[in-house]
């Protein structure tokens, strides 16, 4: 009997990419099960990759530029293009705000988010309206950035003002003093231009579960610091409410309870400050949404057109597999969505992860069976990222042969249990 076993997991950051994980995980599936029919479906979740992937996957290409990194000196990046140019509808982009703004492009000593900014995705997104496109998908994810999207609008035209009328320092340590924004200069393209945002809906913008405080502290900040960049993004959240959003908006949905599926938020949300997606990747969300962007529950859109449902349903066996599993991975991180996924079919799931911290346990009820860390002793992240690739094939490989003994011992006991 042949073994169909999927293979979906998300890439390692700043080691390896979705299909170069789905790659190591096969080769330890190979030493177990060498006949297994296996189906690889990398996923991304708006971060690190996204723009390849969706080139890949909608036969479009990456387009070259450079533009301002998140600490802001140059950098080379990239935006993709979608179709070959014969596809009917508008042109679509792909920006992946990770490419030009990602905690990997900022060095471990510059690792301070009041002073790091998203202008350059705003270039991105010019340089693809420069291109024509006039449907862009901006992918948030891996953020090393806690601006709001404040540097992404002013490289879009905008002007932010403190009380003098000076013009802001960029990031989002200087958000507390923004006075006005002044929206005369945006780029008047992005009126006739459809900005989808993909994120990660679990994420606001303020509050107790507000981006600094979640996400603040694996940037660089110090406690202090989360409290400056929640005090900027409130600020933030107001001004941009005041000088930027129309009258009249769609009322959003309620924001998701833990546990609960994703929410979509639909048009620009009254609530900068709370409405599902507004803290994606640092707030850009929010900044984004202020000029019409529509914020969109990352899976519904990244994972269009990969028919996940019907593979993940034909498997006898799913593995799927993240950086780091802990509290956060059941609030929208890839091997959440693809348990809940393969649930719905009754297809167990295990888990590889790079390391496993407190809350890991909570995957269970969405759909995880087992789990099991990547790392068979203790070393230096510098060695387990240039091992990755072979610690991810030997901790599948001890994870099926596990499996395989399970396997025999019940195949034993239902050898010798009583007959009726």
């Amino acid at each position: 009997m042949t073994h169909r076993i999927a293979i979906a997991p998300s890439g390692f950051k700043e080691s390896l990419s979705a299909a170069r994980v789905a790659e190591a995980i096969a080769v330890g599936v190979r030493r177990v099960i060498p006949d297994a029919d296996l189906d690889l479906i990398p996923l991304v979740d708006g971060g690190e990759g996204t723009a390849e992937a969706l080139a890949l996957a909608g036969g479009g290409r990456l387009v070259p530029c450079t533009a301002t990194g998140p600490v802001g000196d140059p950098v080379p990046s990239h935006f993709a293009l979608l179709g070959d140019g014969t596809t009917p509808g508008p042109l679509t982009a792909v920006v992946e705000m990770a490419a030009v703004a990602g905690l990997a492009l900022v060095p471990p000593g510059l690792r301070h988010p009041g002073a790091t900014t998203t202008y350059g995705v705003g270039e991105l997104i010019r340089a693809a309206l420069d291109a024509g496109a006039r449907r862009i998908l901006i992918g948030c994810g891996d953020s090393g950035t806690s601006d709001g999207g404040a540097g992404a609008l002013q490289a879009l035209g905008a002007r932010l003002t403190d009380r003098h009328g000076r013009e802001l320092r960029r990031g989002g340590g200087a958000l507390h003093e923004l006075e006005r924004i002044d929206p005369s200069g945006l780029d008047p393209r992005l009126a006739r231009t459809e900005l989808l945002v993909a994120c990660n809906p679990y994420n606001v913008l303020c509050g107790k579960r507000g981006v600094a405080r979640v996400f603040g502290p694996q940037k660089g900040a110090t406690p202090a610091e989360v409290e400056l960049l929640s005090a900027g993004l409130e600020r933030w959240a107001a001004v941009l409410t005041r000088d930027l959003l129309p009258t009249v908006a769609p009322e959003p949905e309620k924001g998701p309870e833990p546990g609960s599926g994703p929410v979509l938020a639909t048009g620009v949300p009254l609530d900068l400050r709370t409405a599902p997606g507004t803290g994606a990747s640092g707030g850009l969300g929010a900044g984004l949404a202020a000029v019409g962007a529509r914020l969109l529950p990352r899976y519904d859109v990244l994972l269009d057109g990969l028919d996940l449902d019907a593979r993940l349903a034909r498997a006898d066996f799913v593995i799927t597999a993240e950086g780091a599993l802990d509290h956060q991975t059941v609030r929208g991180k890839i091997p959440a969505e693809v348990a809940r996924r393969a649930q719905a079919s009754g297809v167990p799931v295990l888990v590889l992860a790079g390391t496993i911290g407190p809350g890991a346990q909570d995957v269970r009820a969405v759909g995880v069976d087992a789990y099991s860390a990547i790392l068979p002793a203790p070393m230096t992240l510098v060695e387990a990222i240039g091992r990755s690739g072979e610690l991810l094939a030997d901790a599948t490989e001890r994870a099926l042969r596990i499996m395989a003994l399970g396997s025999r011992l019940g195949e034993r006991a239902g050898r010798y249990a009583p007959s009726a």
